[in-house]
């Protein structure tokens, strides 16, 4: 008996370590057109506008097509879904790199397409889900979304390597790993044993996600925590330059801390919410997020003060993050884990470029920060209410 268990459990740490790579090389590539914005933007003469929207399409194609891809993953399994989506991906990298970066309507298509590799997120909270227990999915889970540091991976290495060989080389190489990773996801993983499978049609599923009160909560819990991580990540080296007049290296060095922590922590909020409350969890999340924009708001010296605000922010929306998962394995009945997760996770990346938007607006208004803060401070006060008197009350799914 303890031998055949240990075997599942070192059976489940494979898949855990596959579905993450997975997900890391998916978000690798759909991050590929971030870092040569700028080059693109000076190549061919781009408004402050097009440069905006050809980051923003990948991320919106990748969010919203989470919504049918995680109905899929309950069907089809995570075994059929990530090698097939990681080779999708291919397709527009290949032609990015090699023929669709010459005009504007050429990378907005690319882009497009490559935010398939987006999607890869719904595909891995419920496969993951499916392999652990209810006592362990939140760590689980949130080691799962680390993966989410392929962007990192990006960001540090598709500029470098344009500059060592070619415009292709970053999109060659990220097309031989996706192909390389989806023949091995395919010969290796499996889905876990005695997976709920879903017998009603897509459209019927999709209906019946939208009408659990999980869904709502944890979209708008998510649009806060992992859309605060994706906002500050985008905003932040923006921000530093223009508050504090950091030089763009020293500000992007800063926003890369941010992001480290923020991934680290993730991990850590699933771990939390396996030994307390998800709900518990999220809500000093929350509180940390209020204090950290409501010192922020008044632009205190970057040393020490702001740098300790920033990085709570960063370590609390990432903690958050994992505990918004780790709700969703608690609380969402077992076959439309897939589903829930996919209209969750599109509320999180949605959710990421609001801010931005506000923030810029705000600051063209009145050439300061302070009420795009407070505004952050009140969205996450309106989440903490939501988690406290409405979440935290919500009964736990059969497993």
């Amino acid at each position: 008996m303890e031998t055949t268990r240990a075997e599942g459990h070192r059976g489940a740490g494979l898949m855990l370590a596959l579905a993450t790579a997975g997900f890391a090389v998916n978000f690798w590539a759909w991050a590929l057109l971030s870092p040569l914005a700028a080059r693109f933007a000076t190549a061919l003469h781009l408004s402050s506008f097009q440069q905006a929207l050809l980051v923003a399409v990948p991320v919106v194609v990748g969010s919203v097509g989470r919504i049918p891809v995680g109905a899929l993953t309950d069907k089809y399994g995570g075994r059929i879904m990530f090698p097939l989506v990681s080779l999708v991906t291919i397709i527009p990298v290949l032609y990015l790199g090699l023929f669709g970066h010459d005009s504007l309507t050429g990378l907005l298509i690319g882009g497009f397409f490559l935010g398939i590799g987006g999607t890869t997120f719904a595909i891995g909270v419920p496969y993951v889900n499916a392999w652990f227990p209810p006592e362990r999915r939140g760590t689980a889970v949130g080691l799962f979304g680390a993966g989410m540091g392929g962007t990192a991976i990006s960001a540090l290495t598709t500029v470098r390597l344009v500059d060592a060989g070619s415009l292709a080389t970053p999109f060659v190489i990220t097309a031989i790993v996706l192909a390389v990773y989806a023949v091995v996801s395919y010969l290796v993983m499996r889905d876990a044993p005695n997976r709920p499978v879903p017998t009603a049609p897509l459209a019927s599923r999709l209906a019946a996600t939208l009408k659990l009160r999980i869904t709502w909560q944890a979209s708008a819990l998510y649009a806060v925590a992992f859309g605060g991580y994706v906002a500050f990540s985008v905003y932040l080296p923006s921000y530093l330059k223009t508050a504090y007049g950091l030089t763009q290296a020293d500000a992007a060095n800063r926003m890369a801390g941010f992001v480290l922590l923020a991934v680290v922590m993730r991990p850590v909020g699933g771990w939390l919410s396996d030994k307390v409350a998800p709900a518990r969890v999220l809500a000093v999340a929350l509180s940390v997020v209020i204090a950290g924009a409501l010192v922020q708001a008044f632009t205190p010296p970057l040393a020490p003060l702001g740098t300790i605000a920033f990085l709570a922010m960063a370590a609390a929306l990432g903690a958050g993050s994992g505990a918004t998962f780790a709700l969703v394995a608690t609380l969402a009945p077992a076959n439309q884990v897939g589903s829930v997760t996919g209209v969750v996770g599109a509320a999180g990346g949605l959710g990421g470029f609001v801010p931005p938007l506000v923030m810029g607006v705000i600051y063209g208004q009145f050439a300061n920060y302070a009420l795009g803060l407070v505004l952050l401070a009140v969205v996450a006060l309106a989440a903490l209410l939501l988690d406290v008197f409405s979440v935290s009350r919500s009964r736990v799914a059969a497993v």
